[in-house]
């Protein structure tokens, strides 16, 4: 190998390592942060989003950058060792409680809920009973009856039958709580327990599951629902520690899990999709469910507005918790709106608007401190380098499907700026890059 390669791999090397995502100690309060203005935000825009989110009696609001915090702000007399609870958000964690189950062999989900909850878990004849399984609880297609007296009921009498397992999507409570239940028959030990046991103590998680009528909810500080969005972020992997080892999993629990609902995956909700249904509603609208939010993200979303949103293009992680004067079981144009806002503290328009092309190109690490690499599933023409101004920098001729760019001298400044790449085909493809200082 000549030293023009060896040098190449350094760079490469040294570019991934200063990349690397940041995990915090699991004890303590220490974690390390980026300011907005390293990663070229635009500061003025901050008190506008922190006046929205007051005004949404928000509690909490942290957002992670590569695992970093770069906002974080407290409202009233809420602070950063107060407990709130998950609401619905909290069902993310049961989907991640019943991979770990799984893995270790004591489920599969295409059991019958029976074989863990036993005969008449339900009102149904045996035969329909039969018919739902682990799998259809978790993706809310149980067929069971959601428009009942109290659609958070767990008892027999409160499960009616209303269409067959896998034929209707319907965002039902009481058959998603009754997960819990099978993953405390599988494993013989409470939900709090099993949590302690195989998440909490390996991630530095704190908090608790509380029985509050019919439902199981999850009380937290709101640092512990930025640490579970890492480790979701990361697959499954916490630090070179893997957590969950079932990547299968971890894939198909945040992308599409059935043909009804396009949005909703294990219990997460999928931005970025052809179409979507709400709870308590059985219309599909032919839209994705956030038009101000990054296609990628999803989310776990609860009542009153306690959103945990995931965007891995940007290695973001997202929290918000608080009161919502809503009576919507999940606030979903609230969480649009927080998007909105936080764009323009971003310096940015949403993806949808800024890259409209027909073809898909990345850049890695993004952002970058060294060297990157621009990559696309078609063959690069031509690449143009612009300010965000608009002004153009530089123009690269294409090298195949990716093209490795040293930071060099034409863009030193610590900023946000745009590639504008062009295929052979003479489409055009539009990707923000951030350049950290070193």
């Amino acid at each position: 190998m000549n030293l023009v390669k060896i040098l190449f791999f350094l760079v490469v090397w040294c570019s991934l390592q200063a990349q690397t995502y940041y995990f915090p100690p699991l004890t303590g309060n220490a974690w390390e942060k980026y300011t907005p203005e390293q990663l070229g935000w635009c500061t003025e825009k901050i008190p506008a989003l922190y006046d929205f989110l007051e005004q949404q009696d928000t509690k909490a609001f942290i957002v992670l950058k590569d695992g970093k915090i770069v906002l974080e702000k407290y409202f009233g007399t809420f602070t950063a060792d107060s407990s709130w609870y998950w609401a619905s958000a909290g069902k993310t964690l049961t989907s991640f409680l019943v991979g770990k189950a799984q893995e270790q062999g004591k489920l599969n989900l295409s059991d019958p809920t029976s074989k863990h909850l036993g005969k008449k878990w339900t009102s149904l004849p045996e035969d329909k009973e039969d018919k739902i399984t682990i799998w259809h609880q978790l993706t809310m297609t149980s067929g069971l009856d959601d428009n009942g007296i109290d659609p958070y009921c767990t008892e027999p009498a409160c499960l009616n039958y209303k269409a067959d397992a896998g034929t209707r999507w319907a965002y039902h409570n009481g058959p998603y709580t009754l997960l819990d239940e099978v993953v405390k028959s599988a494993i013989g030990k409470n939900l709090n327990a099993y949590a302690s046991e195989v998440l909490f103590s390996k991630t530095g998680m704190t908090g608790l599951f509380f029985k509050i009528d019919f439902n199981n909810v999850f009380f937290s500080k709101p640092r512990s629902m930025a640490r579970f969005g890492s480790l979701i972020l990361n697959k499954g992997d916490w630090n070179n520690n893997i957590i969950l080892s079932d990547k299968d999993y971890l894939e198909d629990a945040v992308n599409t899990s059935q043909n009804l609902n396009l949005s909703y995956g294990y219990l997460w909700w999928l931005n970025g999709k052809e179409s979507s249904m709400l709870p308590g509603s059985q219309v599909v609208f032919n839209r994705s469910l956030f038009t101000n939010a990054p296609a990628d993200m999803f989310s776990a979303l609860g009542k009153n507005g306690q959103f945990l949103n995931i965007v891995p293009s940007q290695n973001l992680v997202m929290v918000r918790m608080g009161n919502f004067n809503n009576s919507l079981p999940v606030p979903f144009l609230m969480n649009d709106d927080i998007w909105k806002y936080f764009n323009q503290v971003q310096c940015t328009t949403p993806t949808s608007e800024l890259d409209n092309s027909d073809f898909s190109v990345s850049i890695f690490p993004n952002p970058s401190s060294y060297g990157f690499t621009i990559k696309s599933k078609s063959l690069i023409e031509e690449v143009r380098l612009f300010d965000v101004s608009g002004s153009l920098i530089e123009t690269w001729k294409g090298k195949g499907e990716e093209m490795y760019l040293e930071k060099g001298d034409l863009f030193n400044k610590p900023g946000i700026y745009i590639f504008e790449v062009k295929n052979s085909s003479g489409e055009i493809s539009r990707i923000r890059h951030i350049i950290l200082g070193e």
